[in-house]
């Protein structure tokens, strides 16, 4: 039962999250504007990164909901059953992985159960190994979770501007820098110790990523036109000079790449901030994961919300049809039946992956979940060529390869070549480098 359970785990955090990066890339090609012109430079495609970061937050928001959902099926269950039968009957159950602690969860004169060692309420990956020097997040405190819902709406809107110019692939390839920054601010800021074989695989990673961006920039993704016939900017087919046109789109497309690139990697900074200050957060309060994953959404959505007006009034205003165009991104959104759906279903994917990638920590290894995020990049990566969204590039798997072993090196899947053994300590590092992160976003 329990083997079922985890293969059913896995297999939905590997499809929600190869859906999250799909799924977003599918918004991106959708056609908006001049959609029957036959030139495809011409046709305008979904550029709205402020209302893609919007949605996402949405999904997680969804955590919340389905948490407090849970909370008074809880207090039902409670004062039906009797708390001391509820828990008891919880403790060890691989299937109960949203039994909540009431305590946690403010339910009025519920009161802790001792912690136990085959209590699968919360795992070690996820919370301080004791909770005696904890705090529950509750009251004012929730308001610190809007710090990493800060940075996260930071990177996560400039991963959408740069999706849009990088491959989905390289696109999902490149956030593995988050384990530079993650590890280096890990060591700055929470004092957390580095082994040497860590460092060189630091290295590797970074090679890795640069090895991938070099390829992006040298064979530059063009955005393909669906079979529908919506989407993709190429060359004009009539230009007077062949080897002019080929040439201006080349270096057009290089820049767009480059910039692409420089983009992803400018929002792992803010993606490794937002797992340091989480790690904070949880060192020092304890929290449900869900519940955190939901005050973020909640925090962020309300952010956003609030931002994309005032953004619209200070640059939308001044550049029409731009990413910061409220009214323009509004209509696109809700007139585009192919933006819209897509909306919707990125929403609940996110949704379920926060869940999925929850429930996969509470039941596997943190090393596992590392093998895991590698192959939801493999699958993004083949749905992308089966797709014909993009074109196999050797240097790409090269670069994907040393990406893979400096990750897995870090995290301690593989051992060092010269034979150094693996502190224990470093099993329970999760793939972005922090101890206590809850689950990546996307």
């Amino acid at each position: 039962m329990k083997t079922s359970y985890t293969v059913f785990l896995v297999s939905g955090m590997l499809l929600t999250g190869t859906l999250n990066t799909l799924l977003t890339k599918l918004q991106d090609l959708q056609c908006v504007g001049n959609c029957d012109d036959p030139d495809p430079k011409r046709r305008r495609l979904f550029e709205q990164p402020t209302w893609q970061t919007l949605n996402m937050f949405a999904g997680e928001t969804m955590c919340l909901i389905v948490l407090y959902i849970n909370i008074l099926w809880t207090n039902y269950r409670l004062k039906r059953r009797g708390y001391r039968e509820l828990m008891t009957a919880s403790l060890g159950s691989p299937d109960d992985d949203n039994v909540i602690e009431p305590a946690a969860l403010d339910i009025p004169g519920a009161v802790a159960p001792t912690r136990s060692a085959e209590s699968s309420l919360e795992t070690d990956s996820l919370l301080p190994s004791t909770l005696d020097d904890t705090r529950p997040l509750i009251g004012r405190r929730k308001f610190l979770m809007w710090i990493p819902a800060l940075c996260d709406i930071c990177g996560t809107t400039l991963m959408n501007v740069g999706l849009f110019y990088i491959s989905a692939s390289v696109y999902q390839m490149m956030r593995g820098a988050v384990v530079i920054f993650s590890g280096i601010m890990s060591v700055i800021f929470l004092k957390h110790r580095l082994q040497r074989f860590q460092w060189a695989a630091l290295m590797l990673i970074m090679l890795g990523v640069g090895i991938v961006g070099m390829s992006s920039v040298l064979f530059p993704y063009r955005p393909p036109v669906l079979d529908d016939g919506v989407g993709g900017r190429g060359p004009a087919p009539d230009e007077p000079s062949l080897f002019a046109a080929v040439a201006s789109s080349a270096m057009e497309f290089s820049e767009r790449s480059l910039l692409g690139v420089l983009m992803i990697l400018t929002a792992q900074i803010f993606t490794a901030a937002q797992f340091v200050v989480e790690e904070k957060i949880m060192l020092r309060y304890h929290v449900v994961p869900m519940r955190a994953v939901g005050l973020e959404g909640i925090f962020g959505f309300v952010t956003t919300a609030v931002g994309i007006p005032l953004l619209h009034l200070v640059i939308g205003r001044s550049h029409p049809g731009g990413y910061f165009d409220m009214v323009n991104g509004f209509y696109e959104v809700i007139n585009n039946p192919g933006v819209w759906s897509t909306s919707i279903a990125i929403m609940f994917s996110i949704a379920f992956f926060n869940w999925f990638g929850l429930s996969v920590t509470r039941t596997i290894s943190a090393t596992s979940r590392s093998t895991i995020d590698t192959c939801r990049t493999l699958f993004i990566w083949m749905s992308s060529l089966a797709l014909g969204w993009e074109h196999f590039q050797p240097l790409q798997v090269l670069g994907f390869l040393v990406l893979i072993y400096g990750t897995f090196l870090y995290n301690g899947v593989v051992s060092p070549p010269w034979g150094a053994g693996v502190d224990k300590s470093v099993e329970e590092l999760t793939a972005d480098g922090s101890g206590r992160r809850l689950v990546d976003d996307e």
